[in-house]
């Protein structure tokens, strides 16, 4: 399963929400920079409560039980409340909050450009953005420890791009 067309699809469905999201993690990553990363996953960010984990779960993301609703009906099965997990077909999808953006790396949500694939709309970050974002993840101990340091190449990379 192609990832991005993955994401695409969901996309078409939270537009019909209403929701234009925010592609996250490798996925979005490979489509800025057009290298491989190696996605294993999707990272889907949607509006919710700016306070992030402060919040529980189910209240963190703005009309949770929509987007339940959405995933099952694509044929995604919740796995992780906490993490906001779907899973379908050896995918992982994983909802975030993009409100957090800007309190966590920096990132002003007005500063985020909207992109669209057929009639999809969404988001995608700058390289700019993104730097700002991996190295605000970078100091997070949960993931220095489990990342095996991918973060750290990105963030060279990323760094590289812009001197150039």
């Amino acid at each position: 399963m192609n990832k991005y067309d993955e994401f695409i699809n969901i996309a078409k469905k939270l537009n019909e929400m209403e929701i234009i999201p925010l592609l996250m993690g490798s996925v979005g990553l490979e489509l800025v920079t057009e290298k491989s990363w190696g996605a294993q996953d999707l990272d889907i960010h949607i509006p919710g409560d700016e306070r992030g984990w402060e919040v529980p779960p189910e209240l963190s993301i703005h009309n949770w039980d929509d987007i339940v609703s959405i995933m099952n009906d694509m044929g995604y099965t919740l796995i992780d409340l906490h993490e906001h997990e779907f899973s379908k077909n050896g995918l992982s999808v994983e909802f975030g909050i993009m409100d957090t953006l800007p309190s966590f790396a920096g990132v002003p949500l007005e500063d985020l450009v909207i992109h669209e694939k057929d009639g999809a709309k969404y988001y995608l970050l700058s390289v700019e953005q993104y730097l700002s974002v991996y190295e605000a993840s970078s100091k997070d101990s949960y993931r220095a420890d489990n990342n095996n340091n991918k973060d750290v190449k990105k963030i060279e990379y990323l760094r590289s791009l812009l001197v150039k």
